[in-house]
């Protein structure tokens, strides 16, 4: 049986630290918890589990304290993991197995990272990382603000999931590490100009994000799952400043890297519901749920929600525009089965019962179908 590490950067987490130390006890074989300025009491549930708490002095760089977190590391393999994420029962029990039956061929371990939920609490939004590593490897992380873990070698996908649970709120942090290196002209990676595009986004600022974009596409050194992303999330600026035309060439861009995505359908669908072209809104929408990811790698980031429950949503709300109420309320049921607690689809179900059951056409004053 591997003995494990569990290597973590920790700062003001005495929130949800327990919950996430405790769960791994008696899995995991040594606790190597690095703070980097707590102000709480982060440290002292920390010394609970950790024979030593080591501090890092922060300088606006994740790569360098995950690294000196690995540094510290004394087991055969080692785990990392945020304050914030969470392995429940089912997926402890698998990584006991997995530490169990690991075979001495392998180096690196990669487990989903589950990231979004529905009201059913179905997962909506997963990608992989490499979470276990061994340790005489000396892989080392990369990057200042979005850091990789860099690795190489035999590998096998795990069934292991780790929930991320954000537990504080968000802030512009990462973009203004972004930005204090942009000021003192640091040479930005393609993949640093693929995340602050990112940061760009989520802070509203989206010429610029657009402006990032482009310039990580054009280095042609992206990772293809990175490119397909930019392509996507610049279509959503141009959508969130009505530039619909530029929104559709932007995703279509995507077309360069692999065959149509789920996402991409989806994308397209949403963007012609906007417009009011309701017909071409249902024929992206049904080519998304009868879609599977054809990315053919395990490290795709992959939204359930995009070919389940959220297109026939979509749909419901298309037909019903279009006065064909019975198909309207076909795909709000086919909703339903993915996500049967979804408060906005119980709303259009109750809604159809008035409709359909007394062959009512609705007039002018009558409620609105609930959507997302």
């Amino acid at each position: 049986m591997i003995t494990i590490s569990l290597c973590m950067i920790v700062k003001n987490e005495e929130e949800g630290l327990d919950r996430c130390l405790s769960a791994l006890k008696g899995v995991v074989d040594e606790y190597v918890i690095v703070d980097t300025g707590s102000t709480d009491r982060t440290k002292e549930i920390a010394a609970k589990y950790a024979q030593q708490v080591y501090d890092f002095k922060w300088i606006d760089d994740f790569a360098a304290a995950r690294n000196y977190s690995f540094s510290k590391a004394t087991k055969e393999f080692i785990m990392w993991l945020d304050a914030d994420d969470v392995i429940d029962e089912t997926n402890v029990a698998r990584l006991k197995e997995l530490k169990r039956t690991l075979t001495p061929d392998i180096d690196r371990v990669t487990m989903p990272y589950n990231l979004g939920f529905d009201a059913s609490g179905n997962v909506t939004f997963s990608l992989r990382r490499f979470r276990l590593v061994r340790r005489s490897c000396n892989f080392q992380w990369e990057g200042p603000v979005h850091e990789f873990l860099s690795t190489h070698g035999p590998m096998i996908d795990s069934d292991v999931a780790v929930a991320h649970s954000k537990n504080k709120p968000y802030t512009d942090r990462n973009l203004k590490i972004y930005q204090a290196r942009e000021r003192r002209g640091e040479q930005f990676t393609p993949r640093d100009l693929y995340y602050y595009g990112n940061e760009l986004r989520d802070n509203g600022r989206y010429e610029e994000a657009i402006d990032y974009y482009n310039r990580f596409l054009d280095t042609g050194q992206g990772w293809i799952e990175d490119n397909i992303q930019a392509c996507f999330k610049m279509g959503d600026c141009y959508n969130k400043m009505e530039q619909y035309q530029e929104a559709v060439a932007a995703m279509s861009r995507s077309l360069w890297y692999d065959a149509p995505r789920p996402e991409y359908c989806s994308n397209m669908g949403d963007i012609f519901l906007t417009l009011g072209h309701h017909q071409v809104a249902i024929y992206w929408y049904k080519q998304a749920v009868q879609m599977d990811n054809p990315s053919g790698t395990s490290m795709a980031m992959t939204s359930r929600m995009i070919t389940t429950w959220y297109p026939h949503l979509q749909m419901c709300l298309c037909y019903d525009k279009l006065g064909q109420q019975e198909l309207a309320s076909e795909h709000n049921e086919k909703a339903l089965a993915f996500s049967p607690q979804h408060p906005s689809m119980l709303y259009n179900r109750k809604y159809f019962m008035n409709v359909l059951g007394s062959r009512f056409v609705r007039g002018e004053g009558t409620p609105e179908l609930e959507t997302t």
